[in-house]
């Protein structure tokens, strides 16, 4: 017989003694040993095991109306997952990208549009998305839900998808539960072991007349190193001619590839999180609803202390042993008159969000329910940036004649590989340990100070079987209203040109040399122990005098105000003394302020419609909204608004067909939208360390706007096994897409750096922005273009306007193997696949989106033990499609050749990705549990490469080592 639902609250009625069970299955999947081990894991170990767990969240999936795939806490638990998104990554259609080898970005079916919501209302970051989920503790959850089909009376906002975000309630609470966990965890890269806290505890008390009520709370502490090592190159295109070589036989143009401006950055990170959430809820005697106030926090701080070493402005020269490879890019080639810039910089983001929710439902009559939430979620970031950098100078000629360049540019030799770091040697020995010849150029820093705020109120109404009508479970109608605000300020101090234009009191130019200062200042300058490890993992072609090197110390550097004033000691007595505290000498950038007010109001109307074998839930959203965007204008000296208006409906339609007891059929299809991000709508720059590049917004943007459909099939047998494959197209009808001018900024202009005038544009006159423009690597061509004011600065925005289409099908199989004998039965496995095919008007692949991408998981449980090993792949996708270091390279390399159009310039491709976790549990008794997981077993790079398959990046980051203990009481 088929599995009749009732429609009841939502979108399926169920008895309360199976509400029950299910939910007090999953608190105890997610309570009793709730662990921090990695950055927000779900690690617990529980009695009731992997098997109970994902037998738990195949039961979601079957019973939903929508198109949806589950993860139950246990099972996220016992996998080496640093975070909510990397264990969403083992549900079929996402897939994941990381920062420091820590899941950060979610895309469902190639899409990051995604809205991330907790217990069905939104959650704050810094931007449109939602909550960051390197900052919330995945442990506080009971299961996450990825909705790949939206109902009308689910929130609007979602292109791909939906990542629900749910927490139990203390009401719920089998029994009084009281939870620790303490793990360590050791960062391979950075060598240091981190301590992880969490606490976990509720119970619920029968009050008799006065109802019952319960009260539930976590805490958690994190206080992690991470380490991250990246190298880069900047691609330039060269023809033959003036490399002294025939013409390339590798690319369509007959122009080579040429690797430049090397750089390598090892990057350590500092981060401590603190996070708690509380939940209350009372419920009367008479059971005919509930009252719930939830409070949730979060708190990110800590540090980096980072290093770039670069050259730039060199000269490529062949020799005999110069040869191009198959992506038509120049290998073993001598670089000329390289300008030497290393540097220590520091750039952190701290970061407090939090949300309060007070709601509740009731049974008005016995065939209508009232619900009603008001709910403020809050998100301030403060992102602190500090640099302090070095030029090289030969002595002997700066003492002849200061007021030359006198710049030390010495040549080397560049050997390049394809999926490692290059080696860089230089003739004369390594210039980055040459601290007679570095000199003091410049300190700056900087404040962005962003703040995201939400204040949504929602009702909903619920007629059960109206008129009788037992085929029509229910009729569902709501409001929601929502105002949110976004505003960002900047401030900012630049010493720049110290090496240059400092003078004494008798006016005669002075140097800071870095051995003088060293000796001077003892343990400011360093020489950071990051050569032997450097690429530890991936290795390097050979070895590179980049990764040795000579620096202001980064840890001094996380204090900006004492390395303020260490440079006021310097500059005392100069032309270029100060007074003053860091906070006295900052001055505001009004090129980057923006304040964005946003007002949303949506009704919806639904039915849940149940035909026995056959049940629909159809009906549609209408929804409003207004936005204004303020700005400084071009001048910055006057704010301008400009303001935006739209509307959308939003149809939706799922259905769910029991072709017999244990298999189903489900098609949907919808019109969704997602709003642009606040950085897409604010008009204001967004400037690099040398305001030559920039990135700008629009107001005037309308949303993302798809129509989409799926239909699946479904699966199930014994207990918690399943297979399904579902057939999915999305056509989307306004992507945006991002345009590059040479923009006319006179405030960043001035301050603008000059020293690689090949990177800066050229406008064809002195007035205005210009989307045509030049670049020069000529000094004496772009000194006549400078003093004709017709340097400009390169940015990037974003318009209306592209299409593009995703279509594909999914697969996901998993079982347990109880039927074999003895220790066999504890085996099992659960994998899944994803085909992904994407293309937009210009026939270029979307953004994010692999092709072939596919999770597998292998486990065996048995009396108290359990081992798990994790393996995930994806194909090589675009990651950016305007990445700057690779602006001048197409597929045809025809940057020397303006008029041949190729719409893949600028397209950044990331190689595949895969990676292994290892992880392990032992039960010793009804009480304590021990743990042990690795990730990123194998220690995987990244590499990223232009639309020839051209080198331009590796990134390397962390094996993470975890081991802790579980206590439940």
């Amino acid at each position: 017989m088929s599995k009749k639902r009732n429609n009841q609250c939502g979108f399926i009625k169920r008895s309360p003694s199976y509400r029950l069970k299910f939910l007090a299955s999953a608190i105890a999947a997610a309570l009793p040993v709730s662990s921090f081990a990695q950055d927000t894991a779900l690690e617990e170990v529980v009695v009731t095991g992997i098997r109970s767990s994902m037998a738990a969240a195949a039961d979601m999936k079957q019973s939903s109306d929508r198109i949806a795939d589950s993860i139950v806490a246990e099972d996220i638990g016992k996998l080496p997952d640093n975070n909510i998104a990397e264990a969403l990554q083992r549900v079929t259609g996402v897939s994941i990208n990381r920062d420091f080898g820590v899941g950060s970005e979610v895309s469902i079916r190639g899409l990051s549009q995604n809205r991330v919501e907790l217990n069905g209302r939104s959650t704050m970051g810094d931007g449109r998305n939602g909550v960051n989920f390197q900052d919330f503790p995945a442990s506080f959850l009971s299961a996450v839900e990825v909705i790949k089909s939206p109902t009308p009376d689910m929130v609007e906002g979602a292109l791909g998808g939906t990542i629900s975000l749910k927490t139990a309630k203390p009401l719920d609470l089998p029994d009084r539960l009281i939870a620790i966990s303490m793990d360590a965890e050791y960062a391979d890269k950075a060598e240091e072991w981190a301590p992880v806290l969490s606490i976990a505890g509720g119970d619920n008390w029968d009050l008799g007349d006065a109802g019952s009520f319960g009260l539930m709370g976590m805490l958690s502490y994190q206080d992690r190193t991470l380490r991250q090592d990246t190298f880069q190159v900047s691609q330039f295109v060269y023809d033959g001619a003036e490399l002294g070589l025939p013409d390339a036989q590798n690319t369509a143009s007959g122009d080579y590839v040429v690797p430049s401006e090397h750089k390598f950055e090892p990057f350590i990170e500092e981060r401590e999180r603190t996070a708690y959430n509380i939940s209350m809820q009372w419920a009367p005697a008479s059971e005919a609803g509930s009252v719930y106030l939830d409070l949730n926090a979060t708190e990110r701080t800590g540090g980096q202390e980072a290093y770039s070493i670069l050259h730039a402005a060199e000269t490529p020269v062949a020799t005999a042993d110069t040869y191009e490879d198959a992506n038509g890019s120049l290998n073993n080639y001598r670089i000329e008159n390289a300008l030497i810039i290393p540097k220590t910089w520091s750039e952190f983001r701290e970061t407090e969000s939090s949300s309060i929710a007070f709601g509740g439902d009731w049974n008005v009559t016995d065939q209508i329910n009232v619900s009603a939430e008001y709910s403020t979620a809050e998100s301030s970031t403060y992102l602190p940036s500090s640099e302090f950098n070095w030029r090289a100078l030969d002595p002997e000629a700066e003492a002849l004649n200061p007021s030359a360049s006198n710049e030390y540019r010495p040549s080397g030799t560049v050997i390049m590989g394809d999926n490692q770091a290059a080696s860089i040697i230089y003739d004369d020995g390594n210039p980055y340990l040459m601290t007679e010849n570095l000199a003091l150029r410049e300190f700056r820093h900087e404040r962005e100070y962003i703040d995201n705020e939400e204040e949504a109120f929602r009702v909903d109404v619920e007629y059960f079987n109206p008129g009788g009508l037992l085929w029509l479970s229910s009729l569902k109608a709501g409001f929601r209203t929502a105002d949110n605000e976004y505003s960002k300020t900047a401030f900012q101090l630049r010493q720049a040109n110290l090496h240059s234009e400092v003078t004494d009191a008798n006016g005669d130019p002075i140097v800071f040399w870095q051995d003088d200062i060293a000796a001077m200042y003892p343990g400011t300058i360093i020489r950071p122990g990051v050569s032997g490890d450097a690429f530890e993992h991936s290795g390097m072609v050979g070895p590179s005098h980049l990764t040795n090197f000579s620096v202001y110390d980064g840890k001094l550097l996380q204090n900006a105000g004492a390395s303020f004033a260490f440079v006021q000691q310097l500059l005392e007595g100069t032309s270029h003394a100060t007074t003053g505290s860091l906070a006295d000498n900052l001055e505001a950038l009004n090129s980057a302020y923006a304040n964005i007010t946003e007002s949303s109001t949506a009704f919806y109307i639904q039915a849940n419609m149940d035909f026995d074998h056959v049940r629909f839930v159809l009906g549609g959203r209408l929804v409003e909204t207004k936005i204004t965007s303020s700005a400084y204008n071009q001048a910055g000296d006057a704010l301008v608004s400009d303001s935006n208006k739209y509307q959308d409906f939003l149809p939706s339609f799922n259905a769910t067909i029991d072709l017999t007891d244990d298999t189903l059929m489900r098609f949907a299809a919808a019109k969704v939208m997602a709003r642009p991000d606040f950085e897409q709508l604010s008009p204001t720059f967004n400037f690099n360390g040398d305001y030559i590049l920039a990135t700008r917004g629009n107001p005037d943007l309308d949303p993302y706007r798809a129509t989409q459909f799926d239909i699946a099939f479904e699966h199930y047998f014994g207990n918690g096994n399943m297979v399904s494959g579902t057939l999915f197209y999305k056509s989307v009808a306004s992507f945006l897409k991002t345009e590059t001018y040479c923009a006319y900024e006179p405030t960043a202009l001035a301050i603008q750096n000059t020293t690689i005038p090949g990177n800066i544009c050229i406008r064809p006159d002195a007035t205005g922005d210009s989307s045509t423009y030049i670049f020069t690597s000529d000094q004496a061509e772009f000194d006549a273009y400078d003093a004709a004011g017709r340097r400009g600065i390169l940015t990037s925005t974003t318009t209306n306007g592209s299409s593009g289409t995703i279509q594909g099908f999914e697969v996901g199989y998993q079982q347990s193997f109880d039927f074999l004998p003895g220790y066999w039965s504890g085996l099992g496995i659960n994998a899944n696949y994803t085909l992904s095919q994407s293309e937009d008007p210009d026939g270029v692949p979307l953004a994010d989106i692999s092709e072939n991408s596919y999770n597998l998981q292998m486990y065996w449980e048995y009396g108290g033990v359990g081992i798990r090993l994790a393996y995930t792949y994806r194909d090589s996708f675009l990651d950016e499609n305007n990445e700057k270091r690779v602006e001048r390279v197409g597929e045809l390399v025809a940057y020397n050749n303006p008029d041949v159009d190729d719409p893949t310039v600028g397209n950044d491709y990331r190689d595949e990705l895969q990676q292994w976790d290892l992880s392990g549990n032992w039960d010793v008794n009804e009480t304590f549990s021990v743990v042990a997981n690795i990730s990123n077993l194998t220690g995987e790079p990244t590499v990223n490469r232009s639309a020839t398959g051209a080198l331009w990046e590796v990134q390397e980051s962390d094996r993470r080592f975890v081991m802790g203990v579980r206590a439940k009481f």
